[in-house]
């Protein structure tokens, strides 16, 4: 769950009337007056008494004034109370489990499971939902295949311990039989699988400074197309989906908003790095307007936690929207879809 924080004592009617703040402000977008927060009689006392309760609030850094606004919208201290305290029920939903279930079946490729969690981060929250593929250079091989295809010209497939697949089209120093070509991939299966791709260029370094690289044959072969085909270099994929479901609530109602969130998605390295900055550490991570570089500029919130791929790969996943997001089905969405894509992922590279 997300990071417990030390909050000033507040009393059970502050608390509530936070709560009902928070949940007000989710729903409609707009900002909570005090006579708004009056109309719901549970609270039993007058406008008043909750405009009083309201300026404490805002004094002790739980809401906001915006504007001219008679009305108050909570901060990003104000949200992260109703995560840790206030909010009720947590638990997904039994549906949205079966359809991550579904989705999420151990039978089925993990290249498609991991495509496929964007979406459903999208489409359950209402938000935009992204993925962050483990490192190619940071998963253990499995197996490699060169397979010829005219000339010099070899087709590398890469086979992680967790079940990835890169294709990778590679030129030979020279041209190699099918048969040559099954004893080169045959060789290194046998000497590099279970060693990372970086782990495997450090090898074949080595090797390559070795005098009996000069005169085996099949080695010096190997290296060669080794040292192109198994290229740890690419970094981790970024996967987005629902961009276009979030320009249509009001906090991106303004063409320099709309900007903002297309120049963020525009540069992908930044935002995978930034991404996978955001879980160090174990489970749920919530980061709420000015806590991070990805949603400051936006005014918006990322709920994200890892998940982790066989063969030692590790991936990030999350749900990116407006800081008003509905944060009772968002975060135990993020939590279920990553556990049950870590789970998956597992089970697919042990059939």
């Amino acid at each position: 769950m997300p990071e417990r924080r030390v909050s000033p004592p507040l009393t059970q009617r502050d608390r509530e009337i936070l709560k009902d703040i928070v949940q007000t402000y989710i729903l409609s977008g707009e900002p909570v007056s005090s006579r708004a927060v009056a109309r719901h009689e549970q609270h039993g006392v007058s406008a008043a008494t909750i405009r009083n309760v309201m300026a404490d609030l805002e004094e002790l850094g739980y809401l906001e004034q915006p504007h001219t606004s008679a009305g108050r919208v909570p901060t990003g201290a104000g949200y992260h109370l109703y995560i840790e305290s206030l909010m009720d029920d947590r638990a997904l939903p039994p549906e949205e489990r079966r359809v991550i279930d579904e989705a999420l079946h151990p039978d089925g490729e993990p290249e498609r499971m991991v495509s496929t969690t964007p979406h459903l981060l999208s489409a359950l929250s209402s938000q935009i939902g992204i993925v962050v593929t483990p490192a190619i250079g940071e998963t253990r091989l499995r197996t490699v295949h060169f397979v010829p295809l005219s000339g010099r010209r070899v087709l590398c497939v890469v086979v992680s311990e967790g079940g990835f697949v890169e294709n990778k089209l590679v030129e030979a120093a020279e041209e190699l039989s099918r048969e040559k070509l099954i004893e080169i991939s045959n060789y290194l299966t046998r000497h590099f699988a279970g060693l990372t791709l970086r782990q495997i260029r450090d090898r074949l370094l080595s090797l390559m400074a070795e005098q009996r690289a000069r005169v085996d044959a099949l080695l010096a072969q190997a290296i060669v197309l080794a040292e192109r085909g198994l290229d740890p270099s690419p970094g981790p994929e970024l996967l987005v989906e629902g961009t276009a479901m979030v320009l249509a609530h009001p906090e991106l109602s303004s063409i320099e908003q709309v900007r903002r969130l297309l120049d963020l998605f525009a540069d992908r390295e930044r935002l995978v790095t930034l991404l996978n900055r955001c879980i160090e550490g174990a489970g749920v991570r919530v980061l709420i307007g000015q806590e991070s570089d990805l949603t400051s500029d936006l005014g918006f919130s990322l709920v994200t936690r890892g998940f982790q791929a066989a063969g030692g790969g590790r991936g990030t996943l999350a749900v990116f929207g407006p800081s008003r997001m509905e944060y009772r089905r968002v975060i135990p969405l993020v939590e279920y879809l990553g556990e049950r894509l870590s789970e998956a992922l597992e089970k697919s590279s042990a059939r």
